[in-house]
């Protein structure tokens, strides 16, 4: 009587150990493919160890150099702005 009641038991617990081990590698794996890119959720569980969550510089030297390409270019008719001392009248 004893040896079922504890063979039970012991059954249900492992059933919830191997359960909670499931689940638990299934958020890992969540949140290493995708939720760790939400700023948002790292500030919520408090993770600062994921490499996005370290801060950026303001401007990369890539940017810089795309930065000075997309300045010299010139500028089509749209994107020209009258002047304002023009007088129209």
């Amino acid at each position: 009587m004893w040896q079922s009641v504890g063979l039970t038991l012991l059954v249900i617990v492992a059933t919830l150990v191997c359960a909670l081990l499931f689940m638990l590698f299934g958020w890992y794996v969540v949140w290493q493919l995708f939720l760790s890119k939400f700023k948002f959720l790292r500030e919520l569980v408090g993770d600062g160890s994921t490499p996005q969550a370290e801060p950026q510089p303001s401007e990369t030297k890539s940017e810089r150099t795309a930065g000075t390409t997309t300045r010299n270019r010139p500028r089509t008719a749209r994107q020209r702005v009258t002047s304002p001392e023009i007088d129209n009248g």
